[in-house]
């Protein structure tokens, strides 16, 4: 009885937990370059003097699908779509350097370079400032050209994109970051302008994974109400005697 009880208990925590993440994924089905997140379990025993029979599911490996999302045209000077595995830099809230796919950018009162969600953009030299009232064009490799009243086109920056050799970590700010730190530039990363790239989260399989998860986590709880069910049997057949 008390298998049943804790192999119950640690999957309805599981399946839970596991709703949390399709919803999440979900909510972000139309987030300009959003990576799904992916959730892993294993099952471990609990140690220790009469536990053997105890067993909890624990998050192992977490990550994100890191296939890319859909390409959309916008005809926007300012957006651009990170092609194939390359992440745009930015400056997280923290001040530190984390990355991100979402290429939808603006300039902020003070000249920078932002994001939409106003994290100045990076280039290789820090952030990038843009002179007032300026047409500012991206090249494929990341190069950006501001023309001011019709004078003649000037560079004024690069955008920093990195191709990570290893899975980045997410952090709350929903920005990515390397597991070792900040990563090199890579120069054969290339962007598409006038483009975004959409979420990677497809609605469907989500809203059929959360059926699921729903159907699992109803089966646990009806294990748990049998096994009680059970127990005060056998309570009352052992008082009876």
């Amino acid at each position: 009885m008390d298998r049943v009880i804790y192999l119950a208990m640690a999957g309805a925590k599981a399946t839970m937990q596991r709703q949390d993440v399709l919803a999440h994924n979900l909510a972000n089905a139309s987030t300009t370059g959003f990576r799904a997140e992916m959730m892993a379990f294993r099952s471990v025993p609990v140690l220790g003097d009469g536990a053997s029979t105890r067993v909890y599911a624990i998050e192992s490996t977490p990550g994100y699908n890191a296939d890319p999302g859909p390409v959309a045209a916008t005809g926007r000077n300012l957006d651009v779509a990170m092609k194939g595995q390359a992440w745009l830099a930015v400056q997280g809230r923290d001040g530190t350097e984390a990355y991100t796919r979402n290429g939808a950018l603006d300039v902020d009162s003070q000249g920078l370079l932002t994001t939409r969600t106003g994290q100045p953009v990076l280039g290789d030299g820090g952030p990038i400032t843009v002179p007032a009232n300026a047409q500012v064009l991206i090249g494929a490799d990341g190069t950006l050209t501001a023309t001011v009243a019709g004078g003649k086109p000037q560079g004024i920056g690069r955008l920093k994109l990195v191709t990570p050799e290893a899975p980045l970590l997410r952090g709350e700010d929903g920005l990515f970051r390397g597991a070792d730190g900040d990563l090199q530039t890579d120069a054969t990363a290339r962007v598409q302008d006038g483009a975004l790239e959409g979420s990677n989260v497809s609605p469907v399989e989500s809203m059929v994974a959360m059926i699921a998860a729903a159907r699992q986590f109803e089966q646990q709880m009806k294990m748990l109400s049998t096994s009680q069910e059970r127990e005060q049997s056998a309570t009352k057949l052992l008082s009876s005697g």
